[in-house]
């Protein structure tokens, strides 16, 4: 049996670019990036995917290996996969921006420890949420949805020089923002709840002026921060998953503007 070099070249392309698109995604999406995960073991998930996926791939294009296309094709599969993993990673920090606005609303802003996924130091709250938030994306699938997702985007954008264009780019910056609303959206009834705690003591630090508000305050605040953290932890759950499905159709959306 005999292959041509055409043959061989179409081969290694059909099988390169799907692999850098999926690799970009791994190393991007929330769960798959943390640190804990050699790049090794991510590196052989990639590849154990595409070999899997590639035989109900489109073709890919065939271009000089040392050519500006084929330049123009890697830089393209790396931002592709990079944003969908981008827009889910956003999903997990609007998790993680609400439980620090809870942390510092019931006194527990000093009380940090290290983030697995993102290498930095936040409230245990956020930690906790965040913990809770993989937990569910787990146990909704979201990683087999989150690899069907990048397996789709071959058709809706396939392997070319020209794909995620300067308004795709646009609808991804514009979904950061969302971050911060979805964020304030779940700490909202915790902020509300203490601020109305904060102000009953201060109206009780002024019919009773001998009583030391500072020193029944903190512990009143933080109790009452653990106990509306267990009362609003299924609306938050339920919020996340919101947020989750929310994002997926926003990556349809950056992919088609592209």
């Amino acid at each position: 049996m005999e292959f041509t070099e055409q043959q061989l070249s179409q081969w290694l392309a059909d099988f390169f670019w799907p692999l850098v698109r999926i690799a970009a995604m791994l190393m991007a999406a929330p769960i798959f990036n943390i640190r804990q995960i050699p790049i090794r073991f991510r590196m052989l998930m990639a590849v154990l995917i595409t070999v899997l996926v590639q035989p109900v791939l489109p073709p890919s294009p065939l271009v000089e290996v040392f050519s500006t296309d084929a330049l123009l094709i890697l830089v393209q599969q790396i931002a592709i996969g990079a944003a969908l993993g981008f827009l889910m990673q956003m999903a997990f920090n609007a998790l993680i921006f609400g439980g620090q606005v809870m942390a510092y609303s019931m006194g527990l802003g000093f009380a940090n420890m290290m983030d697995p996924a993102n290498g930095v130091q936040v409230p245990v709250v956020a930690q906790f949420w965040l913990i809770l938030a993989m937990l569910a994306f787990l146990m909704m699938n979201g990683h087999l949805v989150l690899i069907g997702a990048i397996v789709d985007t071959f058709v809706v954008l396939p392997i070319a020089a020209d794909g995620l264009t300067r308004a795709g780019l646009w609808e991804l910056l514009g979904w950061a923002s969302r971050m911060f609303a979805a964020g304030l959206v779940m700490a909202m009834p915790v902020i509300v709840s203490l601020l109305l705690i904060n102000v009953g003591m201060g109206v009780v630090s002024r019919a009773a002026p001998q009583l030391n508000i500072f020193a029944i305050g903190f512990p009143i605040t933080l109790m009452m921060g653990f106990v509306l953290i267990w009362i609003t932890l299924p609306q938050v759950i339920a919020n996340f998953a919101g947020l989750v499905g929310e994002t997926f159709e926003r990556s349809a959306v950056v992919l088609r503007a592209g």
